[in-house]
């Protein structure tokens, strides 16, 4: 019988599961409550809209859909994007003339994220990332074999002193600065400022990614860090929270002096994002649709997080001391929000009580790129019911007074 003998590449090694996913197959068994997956709600999915699309799609250039096309993406809808980012940047009051050319449609913004790190981390690169930070960013860069460096994080965002002690040297900063993941929080007007002025100083490139923007409950944020600054930021925007995630689609707008590069690693990749999708995102995007339609999407899920909050303050009074009880944040947007259990518990060793319990949720510690808090866990509020969110909280509040007993 032949042998066959496969030899890993070394970056293979720095691959690992997502936590995340991982978590998402214990939730499939019957009856749990998941408040772990950052899954948008199926309420707000577009069915109507995507099946006339379609239609139209298929009817108008079924040829053109269904062939092979431009790596760049679908002209009309990069210019759609364009436009859009424009208009929002200019309503936040900081013009952004946003070039088409520079605006690159991604298999998902996941597919930002690794080509990003293709062109621009070496071996041993710093990398400067919050604390804590997106798990789905990390898992893209490590590939590469950065040196991924964490900057203090408070509720405001980025601690720009600490920032200042670690720029020199690093090739970027990856940053959430609106609801971000796994927190929820944003970045203060205050720090973006204070963000870009010292990037400016520093001449630290920022990438900044921004999926749930759009998702927020009384205000709308300021303007991106990438307008303040186009030539220094890399902006990675998705179509999955106001949209659907099942498309994979997502944008890079990047500078003249990468974009080129990004293109060529997205034609190594796989050619082109799905040419049918693009033209059926366009279609639905067209006439202000996402105008109409968001509005409905924050509206349930503040809803939602106002039943979490609710709920959870039901369950878990606060006290003198907030180690002795379960501790959380109100987000303004987003689909998160981040608590912390009492002292001396961790939320790992919580989640099989947790799951017993009919809830699950992400524990804090995989969001870190060093010195993990192991009492952090992340909660999503937008997928459940609100029964359902009030049943997984009295659910959550049983675990851990039992773990605690």
């Amino acid at each position: 019988m032949t042998q066959t003998h496969w030899t890993l590449a070394a970056r293979a090694a720095k691959m690992n599961p997502s936590v995340i996913r991982e978590i998402l197959k214990v939730t499939e068994r019957p009856g749990i409550i998941s408040f772990a997956g950052g899954l948008p709600s199926p309420q707000t999915f577009p069915v109507a809209e995507f099946e006339a699309a379609c239609a139209k799609v298929l009817k108008d250039d079924p040829a053109g859909a269904l062939q092979y096309a431009a790596s760049e993406g679908y002209g009309p809808l990069r210019e759609l994007v364009a436009e859009n980012l424009g208009k929002q940047s200019a309503a936040a009051g900081v013009p952004w003339k946003v070039d088409p050319a520079q605006v690159l449609i991604t298999t998902g913004s996941q597919q930002g994220l690794d080509l990003v790190a293709k062109i621009l981390i070496d071996a041993d690169s710093k990398v400067l990332v919050e604390s804590p930070t997106y798990l789905g960013a990390v898992m893209a860069f490590m590939p590469m074999e950065p040196n991924v460096v964490s900057v203090a994080s408070d509720d405001e965002g980025l601690d720009i002193a600490d920032l200042r002690d670690k720029a020199k040297d690093a090739r970027f900063l990856y940053v959430l600065p609106n609801f971000q993941n796994p927190t929820g929080r944003s970045m203060s007007e205050a720090r973006r400022a204070a963000l870009s002025a010292e990037a400016a100083r520093s001449g630290l490139p920022l990438m900044e990614d921004n999926p749930y923007g759009d998702l927020w409950f009384d205000q709308a944020p300021p303007a991106p860090l990438t307008a303040r600054n186009p030539e220094g930021g890399i902006y990675l925007g998705s179509f999955s929270k106001v949209l659907a995630p099942g498309l994979r689609m997502g944008f890079v707008v990047a500078p003249k002096a990468v974009h080129p590069k990004l293109l060529q690693a997205k034609q190594a990749a796989d050619l082109h994002s799905p040419g049918f999708n693009q033209r059926m995102i366009f279609e639905v995007m067209q006439n202000g649709f996402l105008d109409r339609h968001v509005p409905t999407i924050r509206s349930l899920y503040k809803a939602q997080r106002d039943a979490m909050l609710q709920a959870l303050a039901h369950h878990f009074p606060s006290t003198a001391n907030p180690d002795d009880t379960l501790t959380w944040n109100t987000p303004a947007g987003g689909m998160f929000l981040w608590a912390r259990l009492p002292k001396g518990m961790n939320a790992v060793d919580l989640l099989p009580r947790a799951v017993d319990k009919g809830v699950a949720f992400v524990p804090g510690a995989p969001f870190y790129a060093g010195n993990a808090d192991a009492r952090a866990m992340r909660l999503s509020f937008v997928t459940p019911s609100v029964e359902e969110i009030r049943r997984g909280v009295a659910a959550l509040a049983e675990a851990i007074h039992a773990q605690r007993s």
